[in-house]
């Protein structure tokens, strides 16, 4: 069965926006999309025309860094759209409904929300490290699932289930979409799911130039799935996905001396992650450290309130994550560089030294 299958009814004969530069032509003069006639700033440098909805550049590097052919790349503002229009594609209101595993990253649910589909979330459980048991997963699938999501390296565990793929893959086809969030596969041991495309129609994964591409502010994501399906998703997104600087700012990062420089800097980033870990584990108040295998670690206190405080009064921001199912007392802390963790270290040994006077 083909994955477009289960897309919404409704939307299988969608018929696409056609944009001024969706055709694909060009020519010396250009007054078919209602563009200013002049780049009233020159430092713009041309942004005063509309860009390419998928730039043929940027796909065939995103497509090389990836391992992928470029047909099977959609890129979009970040992770979130394409999370956004895959919810919007396939899950209908008041009717369908999305499996995931609980805690991950709250905007699955909340994108599931806002689409009228129902999230149902499996618990980890905290004392045997957030293993995920795809058995339990895939006993809350049902005639309506769409989506199951799995986000690998977790957040914010860092737990990767890379392990658990293929065999997801194996048993929910012809059944949902299994959609892997990579954010932080970079910084993980694991191979990309990309390695079962060939073998799976019904897995898209998830990539970012966000977080070990420091180009968060730029907003780049990209979409792998069968050609078809991000060919669909293509039709269904905004005419104009990708804001012109944040194209300049990606082919920039994906020059081969960048690419070795954010090679360089990965490693030590998961240096750094592990000396944090052990500092951690060794500061009075830390009940557990988990391990990580994303450029954050997750931590619980024996009282989180005061270790955030602490770390806030000394300039130090991290995230409080207790709200969320079996974290109570948790904190997460991205992997700064040396000197910031070293300022973490201390802010949070002064807090618990307080918290004992």
């Amino acid at each position: 069965m083909s994955v477009l299958a289960r897309i919404r009814p409704d939307l299988a004969e969608f018929r696409a926006y056609a944009s001024a530069r969706s055709g694909g032509l060009d020519a010396r003069v250009l007054l078919n999309a209602n563009e200013a006639p002049h780049d009233a700033r020159r430092a713009s440098r041309g942004c005063n025309r509309y860009p390419d909805p998928q730039p043929a550049v940027l796909r065939a590097r995103l497509a090389a860094l990836y391992g992928v052919a470029p047909d099977r790349l959609w890129i979009g503002r970040g992770s979130d759209e394409a999370i956004d229009l895959l919810l919007r594609a396939f899950c209908r209101a008041g009717r369908d409904n999305i499996v995931t595993p609980a805690p991950t990253f709250g905007m699955y649910r909340v994108g599931a929300r806002l689409q009228g589909a129902a999230c149902r979330e499996v618990a980890l459980d905290a004392d045997s490290g957030f293993s995920l048991d795809p058995e339990r997963l895939l006993a809350r699938v049902d005639a309506d699932t769409k989506l199951v999501i799995v986000c690998s390296p977790n957040n914010p565990t860092g737990t990767p289930w890379h392990s658990a793929l293929a065999f997801l893959a194996e048993r929910l086809d012809g059944r949902a979409l299994l959609v892997v969030d990579e954010a932080y596969v970079e910084f993980a041991d694991a191979p990309s799911a990309t390695a079962l495309l060939d073998r799976h129609e019904n897995i898209a994964i998830l990539r970012t130039l966000s977080k070990a591409h420091a180009l968060a502010g730029a907003r780049i994501g990209a979409l792998i799935a069968p050609a078809a399906l991000a060919a669909f998703i293509g039709r269904i997104a905004a005419p104009y996905p990708l804001p012109s600087p944040s194209i300049e700012l990606a082919l920039a990062a994906l020059e081969p001396a960048t690419l070795e420089a954010t090679r360089v800097r990965i490693g030590a980033i998961r240096s750094e992650r592990e000396r944090l870990r052990a500092s951690l584990a060794g500061l009075r108040g830390v009940r557990a450290v988990w391990p990580s295998e994303a450029n954050f670690v997750l931590a619980r206190f024996d009282d989180a309130r005061a270790a955030f405080d602490g770390a806030l009064a000394a300039g130090v921001l991290v995230r409080d994550v207790s709200d969320q199912l079996g974290l109570a007392g948790c904190l997460r802390i991205t992997v700064g560089a040396a000197a910031e963790n070293a300022a973490l270290l201390g802010a949070l040994d002064e807090a618990a030294v307080e918290a004992l006077a």
